[in-house]
């Protein structure tokens, strides 16, 4: 079998399997048999599989349900009245496998492992305003007659051409269906493959779910860490509930205030900060607080211990801040303006960052900076040229004197760049603190832990201890093994 050599990130040379390669072994099996149903950007997957030869005895049905009045009649109409959204993805999935169920008896093929291969897409329009986005997934078994598996993921096009983007499109589903036969029990790895003979300039990948027996064992979110990790994305983002979420659901349109910290654990100080920042966000013009957001904000050089990303740890603090009722989003932003763009992708409304003295201090560094031609200016106007105000928590010194907006301090060439910005209000104190609060640090807390000290317990939200302690969560022991 002719196969591509491919350098990967992890420096690893491995042996690709060329796309008809794998359609073709995928073709060859005479037990898989399934159905493609694509919209919005051409039969491109299914494509290369009736390229590869020998496809007859594996694609049962392929079909294009373009318009949306024969869409809607086929799939049904959606709450929202769209198309290119999670949940008329996974009707399409159903309903094609429902029809494999109804039409190929066991009977007659009781080898059979069926699958359905879905995507509904929207390529780059016209203007080239919108470069496009969509959702694809796969049903299928890998044995006769097992529970269902899926694997769904929602990809953002990169590429300038609605023909470069239909061809992807193709290159991924092609990848997506040979990973779910012969990938699966490695689901990282078959995270990785989906990016084989693809770049990562021409899509990205910003959520993914597994489920399904083969997958029982697998977390979604450390799956989604994974997006990140691999540069698969810049971003991922999780619900209260813990679940992966896409970011433009929660994000589109909404006025956002985000925290960014490394909440390892959350204290009393980062909710106190989150309290009082919204009741001042809330407070502000062209502020709707039915329309707002509030976004914990881990970056992923906090996530990283001794060069290598810490995956306990991020699942650690990603579900203390969810057990408060957060939403935290995952990112690989250094600097705040990068966090501010990305957010501006999504909503054009006025936004808000809460943050501490070190943090507005390491803005004003110069050092952050050096990779951009215009240096902090350049930084500085994507920051702030934005309907963006910063919401500055106060910190309290070793003498116990209190330093906010009006007396931190800069380096002198920054001084009055800073002043600039503080007097025409883009950042404004938090005053309605709570003074007893502020020499709590998660590293106190973290040491406490450690040395296995009492009294970290007050130092943080209602509930966090108790789950820090039935979890065993930062090496914290278990009360079990405590009381023993």
């Amino acid at each position: 079998m002719m196969t591509e050599i491919k350098y990967r990130a992890d420096k690893e040379f491995e042996n690709i399997p060329s796309l008809r390669d794998k359609c073709l072994r995928i073709n060859l099996n005479a037990d898989i048999y399934g159905t493609f149903a694509e919209i919005g950007a051409g039969q491109e997957t299914v494509r290369q599989f009736f390229r590869a030869g020998g496809a007859s005895g594996t694609i049962a049905k392929t079909m294009s349900a373009y318009d949306k009045d024969f869409s809607d009649a086929i799939y049904g109409i959606e709450d929202d009245k769209r198309y290119v959204t999670e949940a008329r993805l996974r009707k399409m999935l159903n309903h094609e496998m429902g029809l494999i169920e109804q039409r190929i008896t066991r009977d007659k093929h009781p080898d059979k492992i069926f699958f359905s291969y879905a995507n509904t897409v929207a390529t780059i329009d016209f203007a080239k305003k919108y470069k496009g986005h969509g959702w694809v997934g796969i049903k299928y078994q890998v044995k006769p007659g097992q529970d269902y598996n899926e694997i769904v993921l929602h990809i953002r096009f990169k590429e300038n051409d609605a023909r470069l983007q239909q061809e992807t499109l193709g290159v991924l589903g092609t990848n997506l269906i040979y990973g779910a036969f012969y990938k699966y029990n490695e689901p990282k790895k078959l995270l990785r493959y989906l990016y084989d003979h693809l770049d990562k300039d021409q899509l990205e990948i910003d959520t993914i779910n597994f489920s399904g027996p083969v997958f029982r064992d697998v977390d979604n979110r450390l799956m989604s860490l994974q997006l990140v990790k691999n540069g698969m994305t810049d971003a991922v983002m999780f619900a209260p509930d813990g679940n992966n979420v896409l970011p433009a659901r929660v994000l589109y349109k909404r006025n956002i205030l985000a925290l960014r910290g490394s909440f390892r654990p959350v204290t009393k100080v980062n909710m106190d900060m989150f309290e009082k920042s919204y009741e001042m966000f809330i407070k502000e013009n062209k502020v709707d607080k039915e329309k707002t957001q509030v976004i914990f904000e881990i970056t992923l050089s906090n996530l990283r211990a001794e060069g290598e990303i810490d995956e306990q740890d991020f699942m650690d603090r990603a579900r203390l801040l969810c057990s408060l009722g957060q939403t935290v989003l995952i990112s690989n932003f250094k600097e705040y303006y990068r966090l501010v763009e990305y957010f501006s992708q999504y909503s054009k409304n006025r936004m808000g960052l809460a943050m501490g003295v070190n943090n507005l201090v390491d803005i004003f560094d110069e050092k952050y900076y050096r990779h951009l031609s215009g240096g902090i200016l350049e930084a500085f106007g994507k920051l702030f040229y934005k309907d963006l105000r910063v919401y500055l928590y106060p910190m309290v010194n070793e003498d116990g004197s209190i330093t906010s907006s009006e007396n931190l301090k800069v380096h002198p060439r920054m001084k009055e760049l800073y002043k600039f910005f503080k007097y025409n209000g883009k950042v404004v104190d938090i005053n309605d603190y709570d003074p007893s609060i502020l020499s709590i640090f998660s590293r106190k807390v973290l040491a406490k832990i450690a040395a296995g000290e009492s009294g970290w317990e007050e130092m943080l939200p209602e509930g966090v201890a108790k789950l820090i302690k039935e979890k065993s969560l930062f090496g914290c022991e278990s009360e079990e093994v405590m009381h023993k």
